[in-house]
């Protein structure tokens, strides 16, 4: 195979050195790499990174001050302000195409324990020595600690404001008609992200056991969706609480297309303000902003919203539980999703969110892992953004495009590689008597 085919653009004296000095380091270490892409250097010409690549599927380095700037200072935070202003992009895929072979592959990280460094080392020093390119602070959140350490009451709408406020219109560039924001279930591999959603809906409805006039509270209600779904498909009374203004918009607007604005409800409200009692309560996508710190108030104030015998179904993101030390170490990735995308969130590990439920007097009656149907989800999400990438650059600027696809990618990387994963939890509020549910649960995946 003949490499660096591709015309170069003409580039200073300096910018060729450089350009050179990265070809050399590429052709080292190919064979141990034997990726499946390329690099497209700020020159123009293209180095393939292993013998078998995608066509067009291309990591473009489009400044020469990048590689200087991540090798002196290697940070995925610095990575990301790199892409975000486009001084990095991916051509013929997304993050996902270029991440998922190396998301669970070992024997990729132990053939480049084989490189030699030293050697390495020597043929990268020009590199190391060049000028770098120092990356300007992107759209991050700001006014308060991002990790929602030492939070307060207040910082709950703020924090949701920053992620879901960015607007509707963006969202309807991805998400399905009826603008559900968390994960779908696909009943087989080629359901469609609409029809997997309706499932989603369905099968939420289902587990709760809705009953005509039952009175069911969405905690976190997002667009209104489910709520909607529920009231028109199962007769329910609803009651939605957000905190996102553009969400409750858009909800109100729904319910009262549909015809149902007597049925249901919805509000700017925090949860702990909320009062009476309801027959069912859900809560999708939301457990993950309240911060841990906040778990044992959040199921107390859910338990004491919840009728005798009533059904909590509360649908949330995981991480995996640790060793014997809680000691939390917050991974890069962590850190740079809570910066540039949803303040304030923490995940729990679904032995703790269990046993704190039991902890407050829930009786756990199912947990159900999901982590393929996000991984799935995610994935067309991230696909759908990139196919409208000029809609939304003129809509949301193009360094929060960037974000928001590389967010969603390696949303779709982590549950692949399972570092993150996805439980439905179905309670009830005494262990006492016969349960709210049946001895079977068949029913559910007829």
């Amino acid at each position: 195979m003949r490499y660096g085919v591709t015309q170069a653009i003409k580039t200073d004296p300096r910018e060729a050195r450089l350009a050179e000095t990265v070809r050399r380091a590429i052709a080292l270490m190919r064979p141990q790499l034997d990726a499946h892409f390329s690099v497209r250097l700020w020159d123009g010409t293209v180095e393939p990174l292993g013998n078998a690549v995608k066509p067009g599927l291309t990591v473009a380095l489009n400044e020469p001050g990048v590689l200087p700037s991540l090798l002196r200072r290697p940070s995925l935070d610095r990575l990301i302000r790199h892409y975000a202003h486009g001084h990095i992009d991916i051509e013929g895929g997304t993050i996902i195409d270029i991440g998922a072979p190396y998301a669970i592959d070992k024997a990729a990280r132990r053939r480049l324990r084989r490189i030699g460094k030293m050697e390495l080392l020597k043929t990268i020093w020009p590199l190391l020595t060049a000028r770098g390119i120092s990356p300007d602070e992107t759209r991050g959140f700001s006014g308060g600690k991002a990790d929602g350490h030492k939070r307060v009451k207040s910082d709950n709408k703020r924090f949701i404001g920053f992620h879901y406020d960015v607007g509707n219109d963006f969202y309807q560039l991805f998400l399905d008609p009826q603008m559900q924001y968390s994960c779908a279930y696909f009943p087989t591999e080629d359901t469609t992200l609409n029809a997997a959603q309706a499932a989603k809906l369905e099968m939420i409805c289902r587990k709760l056991r809705l009953r005509p006039g039952e009175r069911l509270l969405d905690i976190g209600c997002g667009w209104g969706g489910l709520l909607c779904h529920a009231v028109q498909n199962h007769g329910v009374i609803g009651h939605g609480v957000t905190l996102s203004e553009e969400q409750l918009a858009f909800a109100q607007a729904k319910a009262e297309r549909l015809g149902i604005a007597d049925r249901v409800t919805f509000e700017l409200r925090d949860y702990r303000d909320l009062s009476g009692q309801f027959d069912k309560i859900v809560s999708v996508g939301m457990y993950e902003h309240i911060g841990l710190a906040n778990i044992p108030t959040y199921f107390g104030t859910v338990r004491g919203l919840l009728a005798e015998d009533g059904l909590f179904l509360n649908h949330a993101i995981s991480r995996r539980a640790k060793g014997k030390k809680r000691r939390l170490i917050k991974r890069p990735e962590q850190r740079a999703l809570q910066k540039y995308i949803f303040p304030g969130g923490e995940l729990d590990d679904i032995g703790h969110t269990v046993a704190q439920m039991e902890r407050v007097g829930f009786e756990v009656h199912d947990v159900e892992n999901w982590r393929p149907h996000y991984e799935k989800t995610t994935q067309i999400w991230c696909d759908r953004l990139t196919a409208r990438r000029q809609e939304a650059e003129e809509m949301v600027g193009p360094e929060l495009y960037r974000l928001w696809v590389a967010y969603l990618g390696g949303c779709a990387l982590t549950f692949h590689r399972g570092s993150a994963r996805i439980y439905q939890t179905l309670a009830g509020k005494s262990a006492k008597g016969h349960p709210p549910v049946p001895l079977s649960r068949a029913d559910l995946y007829r």
